[in-house]
């Protein structure tokens, strides 16, 4: 699926002259995987990644992660790379995706170097992706990363 994906993106890049320099992905809860996910399959590929609420490893499984086991978040984390933009968004209260998931991401991209927001809301379920997509500076942000800047 995630060639079909890509072939689907580069096709609506061409016909409706997309910048590939500026193209952005973000996805929430399963999305948010599939943003991970991506970034790590393709790198340099984006300008910015926006993972909402998602992360690398199923909750049944994330849930059974001892805290001391980064391996898995590091391995995506270095596929990901330093050069691509990275801001995270996740719930504190989180009760489908564990916002462990986000927290691991967080210190594993952080440790690659590179340029990582990290925003938790306390209180927050599941639903992040309302205050996320709300943020403010967000799009701001988003739309100032290009490829040719990096």
């Amino acid at each position: 699926m995630d060639e079909l994906a890509i072939k689907s993106l580069e096709d609506a890049s061409k016909e409706f002259r997309g910048d590939t320099q500026r193209t952005y992905l973000t996805g929430l809860s399963m999305g948010g995987y599939g943003t991970w996910y991506l970034a790590g399959k393709y790198p340099h590929r984006f300008a910015a990644i926006v993972p909402i609420c998602g992360g690398i490893l199923m909750p049944d499984i994330s849930r059974q992660q001892p805290p001391d086991d980064v391996k898995p978040y590091v391995d995506a984390a270095k596929k990901i790379g330093a050069s691509t933009p990275v801001w995270i968004f996740h719930g504190a209260d989180d009760s489908v995706v564990p916002v462990e998931e986000s927290r691991r991401m967080n210190d594993a991209m952080r440790a690659q170097g590179g340029e990582v927001h990290y925003t938790e809301y306390p209180g927050v379920n599941h639903n992040s992706w309302e205050k996320a997509y709300a943020e403010p500076e967000l799009f701001t942000w988003m739309l100032s990363k290009s490829l040719a800047g990096k």
